[in-house]
């Protein structure tokens, strides 16, 4: 059986992508995936658990105020996966659109399909981080840049990469995670988006040998904003002249953290407008 444990705040969404942070952090034994809803005035969090969590731990590891609603249900291993489904909705931004399978016949024929399934290791891809990213790239190729070179960190389903490769197609594409099956899961992805050449890989942060002394044209980092600010000077020097990187995952209380850490490694920096409480930034080299 897997267990569902649904956290119900009457709250900005926000203040559940801050939980969500912080459980990434400090890791909680058995929980294999997570999902933020926008449910109007309630944003919803579901977290999926292996076995029953021990609500009270729960509460006091991650800091959750007592009057926080939490609900718990069993469900079959089946379930879950449905249910995360009938929550997400159709994401367009810009030029693209990203859905589900179970979307497929919904999605609009005129702009380019990413077709990301819900997955148990790193969340639906369906929040306010990716449709900021693919929004910043969208006005890139606007505005008449084709990056030759592409680095997707970080890349979990791979949606950034495979967007990339669906507009650039003589575009040079690496993406890598530190979670083997998040790149297993994006060679899959690649594969059934018709991107096969996008190179997924599994590296921790900067520290692969397909990435040393690379330059690159274009780097998406989604991830969080600790990481963002470790990984500051390595993505500036791994920028070619003139080359961006799309910043996202961070909140907006840490908008001004992680805006001067990429300031201080000599990269300009544009903030765009938030989503949901989810900031996304792009900073350019000199």
């Amino acid at each position: 059986m897997t267990t569902l444990w649904r956290l119900s705040a009457h709250s900005d969404f926000a203040q559940l992508a801050n939980i969500v942070e912080h459980l990434d952090a400090i890791g909680i034994e058995g929980m294999t995936s997570w999902s933020i809803f926008d449910e109007g005035e309630v944003a919803r969090l579901d977290l999926i658990f292996e076995a029953e969590p021990d609500l009270a731990m729960l509460r006091r590891m991650a800091g959750l105020p007592d009057s926080m609603e939490i609900e718990s249900a069993a469900m079959p291993d089946e379930d879950w996966v449905k249910l995360s489904l009938a929550g997400l909705k159709i994401v367009e931004a810009g030029r693209f659109v990203l859905f589900g399978e179970h979307q497929r016949d919904e999605a609009p024929g005129d702009k380019i399909h990413l077709e990301i399934e819900a997955g148990p290791a790193f969340g639906t891809g369906h929040h306010g981080t990716t449709r900021g990213c693919l929004l910043a790239f969208d006005e890139m190729l606007d505005a008449g840049e084709t990056p030759a070179t592409v680095f997707d960190l970080g890349c979990g389903t791979a949606a950034l990469a495979i967007a990339a490769a669906k507009t650039l197609p003589d575009a040079e594409i690496l993406a890598s995670d530190i979670d083997p099956e998040a790149v297993e899961e994006s060679d899959a992805n690649c594969t059934k988006n018709g991107t096969p050449d996008i190179d997924c890989f599994v590296a921790e942060g900067l520290d692969h040998a397909k990435l040393a002394g690379r330059e690159f044209e274009l780097i998406f980092a989604n991830i969080l904003a600790g990481p963002l600010v470790e990984l500051a000077p390595g993505i500036a020097r791994s920028l070619t002249p003139g080359g961006k990187v799309i910043l996202s995952g961070l909140l907006t209380e840490q908008e001004e953290w992680v805006r001067t850490a990429y300031e201080t490694a000599g990269l300009k920096v544009t903030r765009r407008e938030p989503i949901q409480g989810w900031e996304t930034l792009v900073a350019q080299r000199g």
